[in-house]
């Protein structure tokens, strides 16, 4: 299989709901296509797609009350389960308050096991048992930079050997996350950068978009699970990573805060031997491949 085609391959997932593999409906796929593996596109993501302002502009434009007009459609066309939202559809006065909208807590149960941790959001997650011995994010053959990711040479260092779990939310995705563990949080620290998309397509072409778009990183103390380090991605159209906690004590799958619109990504870091991933998670990593799995669920144990 040549390059190009590994690049433009279906972004195929597995269900852990129905054990099936299943791909992936790409919310504007046409366009991310053209974006990331056309000359003329990648120009174009150079010149504004990737900055600040457009994602802005965007974010803007998905707050106007006229805006509502697209709930909807975008329900019916996505499959959306109206019955999950924890206020009823005519309350939402924009694409974003329906965008970032509750859930019945009934909808997304938090795993119990004071063992254990969850996902901190609804999306397709990829888990990397080792994140320096990782060589296949999305595609063969691309390596992880943690401390450039990270922002913070002596913090990388705390987290090398660890495990990390990146959640990819897409935009037809529930927009809210949470804690995947119990414990002191800290102050938020946004790190800068620009906006691209993290979809696979492009993660395929260019791993450094995780740690060159736009981050807010946050330490939680863990009594089971020692320091935990859980990050926000910023990502094309992303109106803002909005935080709604309070430094201190926080609860395993409590809220910690939300994208405006678009796709994003939430990863989650744990020191070396900290965490036992499950084994789903890591059969399906092998095959650089997702799992597609619900906030609340667990993602694994501590060691």
């Amino acid at each position: 299989m040549s390059q190009t085609t590994r690049y433009n391959a279906p972004i195929e997932f597995y269900n852990r709901a129905t054990g099936e593999l299943e791909t992936e409906d790409v919310y504007g796929e046409g366009f991310l296509r053209w974006a990331y593996g056309n000359p003329l596109g990648r120009l174009t993501v150079a010149v504004a797609v990737k900055r600040l302002w457009f994602s802005r502009w965007y974010g803007w434009r998905m707050d106007q009350r006229k805006s509502r007009a697209k709930v909807g459609p975008f329900i019916e066309n996505y499959g959306v389960d109206p019955r999950d939202f924890a206020d009823p559809i005519e309350r939402y006065e924009s694409f974003n308050e329906f965008f970032y909208r509750r859930l019945k807590a009934v909808a997304r149960p938090v795993d119990t096991d004071p063992k254990s941790a969850v996902f901190p959001a609804d999306g397709r997650h990829l888990a990397i048992e080792n994140v320096d011995g990782a060589d296949r994010f999305y595609i063969k053959g691309q390596s992880f930079d943690l401390a450039k990711f990270v922002g913070d040479v002596g913090l990388a260092q705390t987290f090398r050997g660890g495990s990390m779990l990146i959640s990819r939310l897409c935009p037809v995705d529930y927009h809210r996350y949470h804690f995947p563990v119990s414990g002191v949080a800290g102050a938020v620290q946004v790190l800068d950068g620009t906006l691209r998309s993290v979809s696979p397509l492009a993660l395929r072409r260019q791993l450094s978009i995780l740690w060159e778009n736009r981050r807010a990183r946050t330490v939680v103390e863990s009594p089971e699970f020692g320091k935990v380090l859980v990050m926000e991605i910023g990502a094309t159209c992303v109106g803002g990573m909005h935080s709604t906690f309070e430094p201190g004590a926080v609860e395993k799958g409590g809220d910690k805060g939300y994208f405006s619109f678009g796709g994003s990504c939430v990863t989650t870091i744990f020191q070396k031997g900290a965490i036992r991933l499950d084994a789903d998670l890591l059969e399906q990593a092998a095959e650089g491949r997702e799992v597609y799995a619900k906030m609340g669920e667990r993602c694994g144990v501590c060691s």
